[in-house]
C-alpha cells in the first residue's frame, strides 16, 4: 500500500496547481522576438520573452469576476501606411472578452488583423508541449504498465 502512496505523491508533485493562466506578453514594436518565438531556443525565449500570470497582468480585466475566465491572445496586425510599405506587428498577452471563434479576422481602413485566443499556459507562443505535461503522461503510462503486469 505504501508504494501506491509514494507513486501517487510523486505524480502529484509534477502537477502545477493554480487557477490563473500564464501568457506571453509582448509587442513586436519593442521586442522583435514577439513576431515568432518558435525560431529561438527555449533558453532564449525564457530569458527575453516575458510570460505573465494573467491574474497579475498589467492589462488586467476591468471586471474582477472576468479574471477567472482569462485566456491568452495573439494579435497579428498589418498596418497600412499611406505612401509606405505595410508594417506587420504582433501583440501577445492576456485576454478577458472571449470571441465565439478561436481565430477571427478584421479588416479596417488602416489595418488588417488576425486575432487568435487559446486557453492553456503560454499557448500564445506556438511552442512545443510543456515538459510537466510530458512528465505527467509518462509517469501515468509507467504506472499503468507496471500494475497491468502485476
Amino acid at each position: 500500500m505504501s508504494k501506491y502512496v509514494l507513486e501517487f505523491l510523486v505524480l502529484i508533485a509534477c502537477v502545477e496547481f493554480g487557477t490563473s493562466i500564464r501568457c506571453y506578453e509582448c509587442n513586436s514594436a519593442n521586442n522583435s522576438m514577439c513576431i515568432d518565438p518558435t525560431i529561438y531556443d527555449d533558453e532564449t525565449v525564457q530569458r527575453y520573452l516575458h510570460s505573465t500570470d494573467c491574474s497579475r497582468s498589467a492589462f488586467q480585466a476591468p471586471n474582477p469576476l472576468a479574471s477567472q475566465q482569462m485566456f491568452c491572445r495573439k494579435i497579428v496586425q498589418t498596418i497600412l501606411h499611406k505612401g509606405h510599405d505595410p508594417e506587420v506587428r504582433v501583440t501577445r498577452g492576456c485576454g478577458w472578452v472571449k470571441h465565439h471563434k478561436a481565430c477571427y479576422k478584421a479588416d479596417n481602413e488602416d489595418h488588417l488583423e488576425t486575432v487568435c485566443q487559446c486557453f492553456s499556459d503560454d499557448c500564445n507562443s506556438a511552442m512545443t508541449v510543456n515538459h510537466s505535461i510530458l512528465t505527467i503522461f509518462t509517469s501515468l503510462a509507467f504506472i499503468l504498465l507496471k500494475y497491468k503486469m502485476v
